[in-house]
C-alpha cells in the first residue's frame, strides 16, 4: 500500500514557494475566467512559459471572449500570438474552439472533462487545468513536471501522464487536487530539474525517493 506523505510534502512546498506560482495560476486567480485559462493552455503547448505569457498579454488587449477571438482576422491573430510554437495552427485552433463554444455551449466553456475533451486541441492535461484553474473544480492536471516529480518522489510508479493521473486520483487526497499541479510545476522549474536537480536546497528531499536521480546539485 502506498503511504506517501502527501500532507507533509505539500505543506512544505507551499511554505517554501509561497506566492511563487505559475503565471497561468496568477492570471486565473485574478480573472477566474475558464475561457482565458483554456486559451492560455492551448498557446502553451510546446512553447516556453515566458513566450506564452507575453502572447497572452498581447491577446488580452485585443480579445478576451470567444466572439472577439472569432472576429479577429486570422492573420492578425497569428501576429498577436507569434512566436508561440506552431502559431499559425494555434491561431486557427483558437478560432475553431471559440466558434464551437459559441455554437455548442452558448458562448460558455463547458465545465465537465468529457465535454472539454470534445474541443479541438484539448487533451486531459488542458481539460483538467481548465477545471481546476478556471472553475475551481477538483481535477489533476498532469504535465511533464507532475509526471516526472510524482515518480521521482516515489509517490507513483507510472510510465505515462495518463497513468500518473489515474494513479494520483486513487492516492492523492481530494483537498490537494486543485493545487497539486501548480505546486509541482513551480517545484520543477525552481528546484527539481529533469537532470541534476537541486537536491541540496530541496524543501522535501527527506520525503523523496529520488527515483532515477543519477546526479544532483
Amino acid at each position: 500500500m502506498n503511504v506517501f506523505p502527501f500532507d507533509k510534502v505539500i505543506g512544505h512546498l507551499e511554505e517554501y514557494y509561497g506566492e511563487d506560482v505559475p503565471a497561468l495560476t496568477r492570471m486565473a486567480a485574478q480573472r477566474r475566467d475558464p475561457f482565458l485559462v483554456l486559451v492560455a493552455c492551448l498557446l502553451s503547448l510546446r512553447t516556453k512559459d515566458e513566450v506564452t505569457d507575453q502572447a497572452m498579454a498581447r491577446l488580452l488587449t485585443r480579445a478576451t471572449r470567444p466572439e472577439e477571438v472569432v472576429a479577429v482576422p486570422t492573420g492578425e491573430l497569428e501576429k498577436i500570438i507569434y512566436p508561440v510554437g506552431f502559431y499559425r495552427n494555434k491561431a486557427r485552433v483558437l478560432q475553431e474552439v471559440s466558434q464551437t463554444i459559441i455554437d455548442s455551449y452558448k458562448g460558455k466553456v463547458p465545465d465537465s472533462i468529457d465535454e472539454l475533451l470534445k474541443l479541438k486541441g484539448v487533451g486531459r492535461k488542458t481539460a483538467n487545468i481548465v477545471l481546476t484553474e478556471g472553475f475551481q473544480q477538483p481535477g489533476i492536471a498532469v504535465d511533464t513536471h507532475v509526471h516526472r516529480i510524482s515518480n521521482r518522489f516515489g509517490a507513483v510508479y507510472t510510465k505515462t501522464p495518463d497513468e500518473t493521473e489515474k494513479a494520483l486520483r486513487a492516492l492523492l487526497p481530494l483537498r490537494y487536487w486543485i493545487r497539486y499541479n501548480a505546486l509541482l510545476v513551480t517545484h520543477g522549474r525552481r528546484t527539481c530539474a529533469p537532470i541534476s536537480p537541486f537536491c541540496s536546497k530541496c524543501p522535501v528531499v527527506h520525503y523523496c525517493s529520488r527515483v532515477g536521480v543519477v546526479k544532483s546539485r
